[in-house]
């Protein structure tokens, strides 16, 4: 198989595996459903993720050997520590920065 090739079963093994994850999360009550809010759009960035870059061919292969590789990724990138909420934090204060700005400069004409 190609680079392509590889990469592409690896997407639609991917694919499949969150299909099934949202099946089984929509059979879920609604308030249970936003407990799992989180995972699904993780997994959903993660297939996002090889939409835009592509693998070498023996990390595909490496990752098409497991039965669950999007739950294996994810489970990798749920204990990874991240900037995420620092960035968030950033945006909060930033935003609250450009209120006052406006506040300051008076009424727009």
């Amino acid at each position: 198989m190609t680079n392509e090739e590889l990469n592409t079963a690896l997407y639609k093994k991917m694919f499949a595996e969150q299909e099934k994850y949202k099946e089984w999360l929509l059979s879920l009550p609604p308030d249970e459903i936003l407990n799992h809010a989180y995972k699904y759009t993780s997994r959903e960035d993660i297939l996002l993720s090889l939409e835009d870059k592509d693998l070498t061919s023996a990390q595909a292969k490496a990752l098409l050997k497991s039965p669950c590789p999007l739950t294996d990724v994810f489970k990798d990138w749920e204990k990874k520590e991240t900037g995420h909420m620092d960035d968030i934090w950033e945006t909060v204060e930033s935003r609250a920065n450009t209120v006052i700005a406006r506040a300051k400069a008076g009424p727009e004409r």
